[in-house]
């Protein structure tokens, strides 16, 4: 492990959530990509009144909706994927392993190769002045936790745990394999993870194709039917996080049908797990003429679901067509944007979004500092589109999405915006945001993998 104070080459920060311990979406508040550019209203301010002294002048390049404003918290940290936040307000980061390359914004801080960092603002400026870096040397990923005194890391093909003493920013001893295993190969590899308060380990392991095709993301190549991949790939899978040295298997799959489910949140409320799903890539490309390239811009959507045990959300037999309004089968089985035949067996989305904004995270809100309809809704960020040309490429932001009763009351609205600058494309963006975190006062913390920034965003209380 390794220690640097805020001034030292290389230091940066990226911050965090009560992650283990909260984290959602509803139909009636679906909007196209289309309808979003003609009603969404946030493109923000820079320029809000009774400021926090913590806040940059310009939010730290985003746009944020009047009373609210935003500080880096830290700078280049390397690829910041999900956070967790301890009580003390230390913030624990789960650093994504990317072979250095030319033109890496990070490669700086990607010198320091970990499975996680963790951040100290001693001080309460609203920046972080410590960083340490653990699991040196190790290939991290996507998913990390804090439960029980432990620290949860992903490190791709598993999950380790270190003791974490309370108040401590860095673990002692060396790390515990809680599940060895993990698949990773093909398309989707993140492992994140949520812990809920009986000790269950939710899992995401996403699919390893596109579509289940039987020659992945080509052309008028049929679908596998079965789809094999489901017996451990696509879903959800349940472990014990209070045990060490369990191995993976497909009996321990809690949901299925769930393409690559990157938002994991247990509601605090009621207990349950929700999750979002990143939808299917290529309708248009693989399956003229069938679909036009407006269609395969706007579908499928992506989607906020309910988990519960048993559940089938029916990738990759069925996607949600916003024409639609429903799941319907995919061309790979014999679909043609409207038959719906098994899909109808499947369990519905409770919210969709725009198609490909990749979904990356999901938060529900118990703080008090934001107003109070935040504290009935969930924080989602966007990493934003590869695939929606001839459309603009779009996302790139944190949106709220209102709930009620575990469906969706009303319209998602942005909160923060301007990520990808004047250009958004996934390789120009300066900033692609992926975890959201909550902090002891309220406070909301959003990281980058693009250039391993990390926001701390508050709210005047007016």
């Amino acid at each position: 492990m390794r220690t640097m104070r805020r001034g030292a080459p290389g230091w940066g920060v990226t911050a965090l959530a009560l992650a283990a311990y909260v984290g959602a979406c509803g139909t009636s508040g679906e909007r196209s990509a289309t309808d979003t550019a003609r009603h969404d209203s946030a493109g923000g301010s820079v320029a809000n009144a009774a400021r926090d002294p913590s806040c940059a002048s310009d939010n730290g390049g985003i746009t944020l909706p009047d009373g609210f404003c935003a500080g880096v918290f830290a700078d280049t940290i390397g690829h910041a994927r999900h956070m967790a936040v301890a009580p003390n307000g230390d913030v624990f980061i789960a650093l994504e392993y990317h072979a250095p390359s030319r033109g890496d914004t990070t490669k700086k801080a990607s010198m320091v190769q970990a499975a996680a960092v963790a951040l100290r603002d001693a001080n309460h400026d609203g920046r972080a002045d410590t960083i340490v870096y653990i699991g040196k040397g190790v290939k991290g990923g996507t998913g990390i936790a804090l439960a029980d005194s432990f620290l949860y890391v992903d490190e791709q093909t598993k999950i380790v745990r270190y003791q974490l003493p309370r108040g401590a920013l860095e673990p002692t001893g060396a790390a515990q394999t809680v599940i060895s295993g993990i698949p990773i190969s093909g398309d989707h590899n993140a492992r994140n993870f949520v812990i809920d308060g009986q000790g269950n380990l939710f899992l995401n392991i996403g699919s390893a194709t596109n579509s289940c095709q039987e020659r992945n993301r080509t052309a008028k190549s049929p679908g596998v039917n079965p789809c094999t991949e489901l017996r451990t790939r696509a879903g959800i899978w349940r472990f014990d996080a209070r045990k060490t040295g369990q191995v993976f298997t497909p009996n321990a799959r809690y949901a299925t049908g769930i393409r690559n489910a990157e938002g994991l949140a247990i509601d605090p409320a009621t207990g349950q797990l929700w999750a979002t799903m990143h939808g299917r890539d290529q309708l248009y490309d693989n399956w003229q003429p069938l679909f036009d390239a407006k269609y395969s811009a706007e579908n499928p959507g992506e989607q906020l679901m309910q988990v519960s045990q048993g559940d089938d959300f029916g990738w990759p037999y069925c996607y949600y067509s916003f024409d639609a309004k429903k799941l319907v089968l995919a061309p790979e089985y014999g679909g043609d944007g409207k038959k719906t035949e098994q899909c109808d067996q499947k369990k519905q989305p409770a919210a969709v979004f725009p198609g490909h904004w990749a979904p990356m995270d999901l938060l529900f809100y118990t703080g008090s500092m934001f107003p109070d309809k935040y504290r009935r809704g969930v924080f989602i960020p966007f990493h934003g589109s590869w695939n929606r040309a001839p459309e603009p490429q779009a996302g790139y932001r944190v949106v709220f999405q209102p709930l009620d009763g575990g469906k969706a009351s009303g319209d998602f609205e942005t909160l923060a915006n301007g990520f990808a600058g004047a250009n958004p494309q996934p390789d120009a963006a300066p900033h692609r945001p992926v975890g959201v975190a909550q902090g002891p006062s309220g406070e909301l913390y959003i990281s980058d993998d693009a250039h391993g920034r990390v926001w701390r965003v508050v709210h005047s209380g007016k």
